[in-house]
């Protein structure tokens, strides 16, 4: 057993290695302006499965240097998957947006529902549980020294704050499930065909709906075929070839 531990250990320690190896690799070809095999070593960084929100980001701006306009809208939207907060990635994003055709207005969403998803879907929900698991240490230590205090006023400074990171706690665990079931609901695709017709039904011979080029974002709701339903920011509904479009999750 403590064999088959060492050897599981040194794969590990040598595939990150490799991995980081390979991101800085990609990043000296950037750097040198060989956008293309800049990109193909961070592809072979994610093909080993040592996928990060730095090594999607650089791929996209490998592409975006590139014009490849779905390639790099699809890799800062992964790279903002797994780092809500990045704001490189999304000033970025919004740079290659702006090489899209399309112009999809979204549908102002209202009350208090989006104000809670403003909130918590400022984080991952990873970061919500890590922010829960370091609550319940503060709350332990603020408990060893609210029962050890020696005077009232201590006593009572220690309970306030036991009170305060429960709440805090509870507010982490609530925001963790909350943004991690609403992201569960959505399926989130980018566009990669250059021009592709939406139809009004599931079948080839159906007529068009209406047109979209590559670097949109749809939203798939239901698959049928070699055709998935998909919906647009502006609630815009039709089917489209399943291989016209590539999903991010």
């Amino acid at each position: 057993m403590k064999k088959l531990l060492y050897i599981l250990t040194v794969v590990l320690c040598f595939t990150q290695g490799w991995a980081q190896s390979a991101f800085e690799e990609g990043n000296t070809l950037y750097t040198d302006g060989k956008y293309s095999e800049a990109a193909k070593k961070y592809e072979s960084v994610l093909e080993n499965k040592q996928e990060s929100a730095e090594v999607y980001f650089n791929l996209a701006n490998a592409y975006y240097k590139m014009n490849r306009v779905a390639p790099a809208i699809y890799n800062y939207e992964k790279a903002l998957l797994l780092k809500p907060n990045y704001k490189d990635a999304t000033i970025n994003l919004g740079y290659a947006q702006k090489m899209a055709i399309d112009d999809i207005q979204a549908v102002p969403e209202v009350g208090f529902s989006k104000m809670v998803y403003n909130f918590t879907g400022a984080y991952h929900y990873d970061a919500w549980a890590w922010g829960a698991v370091v609550g319940a240490i503060l709350f332990l230590l603020l408990f060893v020294g609210y029962y050890f205090a020696g005077t009232t006023t201590l006593k009572r400074v220690f309970f306030v704050g036991m009170f305060m990171t429960l709440l805090g706690i509870i507010v982490a665990i609530l925001s963790a499930v909350f943004v991690k079931s609403e992201g569960a609901k959505e399926r989130p695709a980018i566009v990669y065909e250059e021009v592709v017709s939406v139809k009004s039904e599931p079948r080839d011979t159906a007529p068009d709906a209406f047109i979209l080029h590559e670097g949109s974002k749809v939203y798939v709701t239901e698959t049928l075929g070699n055709y998935k339903k998909i919906e647009l920011a502006d609630e815009t509904e039709g089917w489209i070839e399943k291989d016209a479009i590539k999903e991010l999750k």
